[in-house]
């Protein structure tokens, strides 16, 4: 059934650990991952609880296609409620350590309460302990992770952590798995640190079985060959990495560059997938567990350190919005967080709201007593200021806590690029204004991958859009919200959907499953995730007027480039969204949709 019908309750206050049934009628109203991760977070945590109290729940969930053949199944999901966005959140991650999670014989690992002193969780197919991690308490997410290896001694075992940021409590800390992997947005890594809960690590050799393995075999075969033969996945990814869209994003004037204030950067050639390859920083590709793909670059630095990255947003984020040209610079900032363990989207955009924010006089020299001036352009900046975010020291411990609330603090919130407090990844909306939709009404804040309309909007999959078209792109945002909710639920990559449609997904669902979802059928499961995060959104305190965007995109045109004189036009598309939502004006999902839905 690819589920091993188990789910894992631990209680870190009295150390009590007990196996639970996984009930397969909610396995196939919620698929898995993402959506049974909210569905058992809902029904058990109060969407008004302080997300780093002792009352709130952190939850890792594999899909139901993790741990398979089923190409890119090797994700998993953490739920919990966002210190960073008031919202629900579940932020996803690749690498192995999902494979070897859900080898343990688990679907679902639920942590309680807040544990006394610090601590890890050993897990294996056999026993699960919580032991003593005082020892790691203050190591970064490298040395954590070899450590553990090391006491351990399991050569297949793999670690999930979190670095000092997330011990500090930082609301932009994520948690690291394999030790550049992240599930890094939305403040994950703080609720991990609040229940002194230091690592996770994994060791399970039981195989996940398929309901009709020979049929699985061959849908997957088929799959595979779909993504080899796609332009996007078979052959802009494995050559240059998300960073492919680097040169893209400029060229049509939706690239992001000194905070938003532009959206074009001049100096895009030295900074972009193929200067990383140029340059020869690139040793190889990295693929995560089963994947066809390999987007990852492991890549060596010219002073001869070695890791991975930096991805597109991150590279973005710490080049063009802070006008850092220097890839060198830009990579390490990348290796220093997924050392510290910080979301380095939200770290990157959050100093750049700095760079603003002293530009104009609001932040003062004396405040960053004897570091580099925060100056757009100072690449000096960006690996001092990291540091200091990721340890909260100095002016660190309020870039810690996200660029809302450090623009806030200094009165001026309109300087911070947020969605419901969380940073907005690396696509002005002004140029593309689908994906602006996507940011606006994304259920856990300024976030890309939950409604990916670059794919029609820029890459023309499945068709090519106008991305300055608004007709008919809230039906578009519709769809691609809900069918990303039932990828992240089935353990895959959201890359695959470049190539792959609903019916491939339900093909590899029901032949591993054997539930025999119609496709109909697997986009209204989507649609149930997606309006379960939004009631409990709601439930939390906020409203429609969270569905917004800040004020320099609806207002501001962009100044130069292809996309000059263009804002968001999202008063023009949020009435026709909720209405194809089956919400009301005011957002909130109809009593009739909600019985459609089985909510």
């Amino acid at each position: 059934m690819s589920y091993h019908g188990k789910i894992l309750r631990i209680n870190l206050a009295t150390k009590e650990i007990k196996t639970e049934e996984l009930s397969q009628d909610l396995a196939k109203m919620y698929i898995g991952g993402r959506g049974l991760g909210t569905k058992i977070f809902s029904d058990e945590v109060d969407p008004k609880v302080d997300a780093l109290s002792a009352d709130n729940k952190l939850i890792f969930a594999t899909g139901a296609l993790t741990s398979t053949i089923a190409p890119t199944g090797g994700r998993y999901m953490v739920i919990t409620k966002s210190p960073l966005s008031s919202t629900i959140a579940s932020s996803n991650s690749g690498g192995f350590f999902g494979h070897k999670l859900k080898n343990t014989g688990y679907d679902v690992l639920i942590f309680e309460n807040k544990a006394e002193k610090a601590c890890y969780l050993y897990l294996d197919d056999e026993k699960a302990e919580l032991r003593d991690a005082s020892h790691l308490w203050g190591k970064d997410s490298h040395e954590t992770t070899d450590i553990l290896m090391e006491e351990i001694g399991e050569k297949t075992a793999k670690v999930a952590c979190i670095g000092p940021s997330g011990e500090k409590l930082s609301l932009i800390s994520g948690i690291m798995n394999d030790k550049n992997r992240a599930a890094g947005r939305s403040g994950v890594g703080a609720v991990m640190g609040s229940k002194m809960l230091k690592a996770i690590i994994v060791s399970g050799k039981k195989k996940t079985l398929i309901d009709d393995k020979e049929a699985f075999k061959v849908a997957v075969k088929e799959k595979v060959k779909i993504l080899k033969e796609n332009g996007v996945t078979g052959q802009g990814l494995p050559a240059l990495g998300t960073k492919v869209l680097d040169n893209i994003i400029n060229s049509i004037g939706a690239y992001p560059t000194r905070n938003f204030q532009k959206a074009q950067y001049e100096s895009v050639d030295e900074v972009s997938g193929e200067a990383l390859v140029e340059k020869g920083y690139l040793v190889k590709n990295v693929a995560c567990y089963a994947c066809p793909i390999a987007c990852g670059r492991l890549v060596t630095l010219p002073q001869g350190k070695t890791g991975e990255g930096p991805e597109y947003e991150p590279g973005w984020a710490f080049g063009a919005l802070c006008e850092v040209n220097d890839l060198n610079t830009i990579s390490q900032a990348n290796f220093m967080c997924n050392e510290l363990g910080l979301d380095s989207i939200s770290a990157g955009v959050t100093i750049a709201t700095a760079m603003e924010l002293y530009d104009r006089g609001y932040i003062k020299k004396e405040e960053l007593e004897k570091g580099p001036e925060l100056k757009f352009g100072n690449a000096e900046a960006i690996l001092y200021y990291v540091k200091k975010m990721g340890h909260k020291e100095g002016i660190g411990e309020k870039l810690a806590l996200g660029s809302y609330r450090l623009a806030e603090s200094y009165g001026h919130p309109e300087v911070s690029m947020t969605v419901k407090k969380m940073e907005i990844p690396a696509y002005d909306p002004r140029g593309i204004q689908g994906h602006g939709l996507g940011y606006a009404t994304n259920n856990r804040g300024g976030c890309h991958v939950r409604c990916y309309m670059i794919s029609p909007e820029v890459l023309g999959t499945p068709e090519k859009l106008d991305p300055q078209e608004i007709k008919g792109k809230p039906e578009w945002v519709k769809i691609f919200q809900d069918l990303t909710a039932v990828i992240d639920s089935s353990g895959l990559c959201l890359f695959t959907s470049f190539a792959m449609g609903a019916p491939d997904y339900a093909e590899l669902l029901n032949k591993a499953t054997g539930f025999n979802y119609s496709v109909n059928e697997l986009m209204q499961t989507g649609e149930r995730i997606w309006n379960l995060e939004r009631q409990f959104n709601l439930n939390a305190g906020l409203t429609a007027a969270d569905d917004t965007l800040p004020k320099r995109l609806l207002e501001d045109p962009i100044p130069d480039g292809p996309s000059k004189g263009h804002v968001h036009r999202l008063s023009e598309l949020l009435p026709h969204y909720y209405e194809i939502r089956g919400w009301t004006k005011d957002g909130i999902p109809t009593d009739e949709k909600l019985s459609e839905l089985g909510l």
